[in-house]
This record gives C-alpha cells, sequence and structure tokens, in this order.
C-alpha cells in the first residue's frame, strides 16, 4: 500500500490509477471492511486522527479532483462521505525523500512527466497534508 504525501498531480497515469485503488483499499481496511492490511503503516497517520474514515474519504476526494482535471473517469461514489476538514502532519524529510522516489519511477516509466519533475523547485504536497520539520519515520518509507 503506497499512498503518497505529495501532491497526486506530480503522478503519472500509471501512479495516479494505482494510489486512486491503494488509498479505496485504505478506506476499506479503515471502515473494518477487510482483513488484510489492518496495521499497515500507511494507514498510521491516518488512524491516528480523530476521524481516520473521514481523513481518508478527504484524501481519496483530492485524488478523484486530480483525476478529473486529466478527464480520467474515477467514481466519485466510491468515496465515504464523511468530512474531515483538518490536516496532518507530514515531515519534510519525508516529503524529499517521496519526490526523490517518484522520481526515481517516473525516470522508468514515463520520462515525459520525469523531466517536467526535475523543474520543479517547491514540491507541493497533497492538501490533507501540512509539512512539518522533521526526519522520515520509519513506518514512512514507503
Amino acid at each position: 500500500m503506497r499512498l503518497w504525501s505529495i501532491h497526486p498531480c506530480y503522478l503519472d497515469a500509471k501512479g495516479l490509477v494505482a494510489l486512486w485503488r491503494e488509498a479505496l483499499l485504505a478506506q476499506k481496511v479503515l471502515q473494518g471492511k477487510t482483513k488484510g492490511y489492518k496495521n499497515h503503516p500507511q494507514l498510521i497517520r491516518f488512524k491516528n486522527t480523530n476521524n481516520p474514515i473521514g481523513a481518508i474519504a478527504e484524501y481519496l476526494t483530492h485524488i478523484v479532483d486530480e483525476a478529473d482535471v486529466r478527464d480520467y473517469k474515477f467514481d466519485r461514489t466510491k468515496i465515504n462521505n464523511e468530512i474531515f476538514g483538518e490536516k496532518i502532519d507530514v515531515n519534510n524529510g519525508q516529503v524529499e525523500y517521496e519526490f526523490k522516489h517518484l522520481q526515481n519511477k517516473l525516470k522508468k516509466r514515463s520520462p515525459e512527466v520525469y523531466s517536467k519533475s526535475k523543474k520543479v523547485e517547491k514540491i507541493k504536497l497533497h492538501p490533507i497534508f501540512k509539512q512539518v520539520k522533521g526526519n522520515i519515520e520509519s513506518w514512512e518509507i514507503i
């Protein structure tokens, strides 16, 4: 399971579709509708909120918003309708790590998208996150 902290606009088509599927799985896990992945490290930051299901719903909403920008047809009705309205902290070390990790993937599978990513000066976060100072936590490595 990979739930990026960086904005979904940086993902290529394959990455955005994979994120959508992974986040839908995360929603099912948080709702208790699956037996697997219950203790997956990527779910910790959602589980640690006051409203984990609302948090993953908001996370999914921003993914489908990016899909809409690209004229992809992701089904919004699959997203739980709970409201979150807060921010989740993410360490700046994690953001940098994720962006470099993504660039390595893009370099191989999407050279055009990789080329655009090399011009990024300030990494945008997925809108549910707020960047704070800190290093990568062991559970945050994707």
